[in-house]
């Protein structure tokens, strides 16, 4: 199958917006030893990507604006290997316990997000089909 250009270039241009939105959370708040600015973004990322894919579930927009917004925008936004390297970090530095809660946060709070952004659009767009 032959890659679709405008996918290509929707993903790359959502790639950076996503990337310079990650940056400038960053540098929105104070370096602290736990990565707050790591789980922040993940986290908003994740409720994004679900509000994003239940909305695209009821409307179904063309290709390259939902790889466009889903891989590239939340997907240069968020950050696994952040996530992976700040857990090896505190393991290294012998924080059992952070790690425990960074990890648990990360994931547990990721997939309530994503499940909470994804059902709350759902919602509404259910209710929009039975108004109309």
């Amino acid at each position: 199958m032959k890659p679709n250009i405008n996918v290509i270039i929707s993903i790359a241009m959502g790639a950076v917006i996503g990337t310079l939105l990650r940056y400038s959370v960053d540098l929105s708040f104070f370096d602290i030893y736990f990565p707050v600015n790591t789980i922040l973004v993940n986290l908003i990322g994740s409720l994004v990507l679900g509000m994003i894919t239940a909305y695209f579930t009821f409307k179904k927009p063309s290709e390259w604006l939902t790889a466009g917004l889903g891989i590239g925008v939340c997907g240069g936004f968020t950050t696994m290997s952040t996530l992976a390297n700040d857990a090896t970090m505190l393991i290294m530095n012998e924080d059992y316990f952070l790690f425990l809660c960074y990890i648990l946060v990360s994931v547990i709070g990721g997939i309530g997000l994503t499940s909470l952004g994804y059902q709350r659009v759902w919602r509404w767009q259910s209710n929009q089909e039975r108004s109309e």
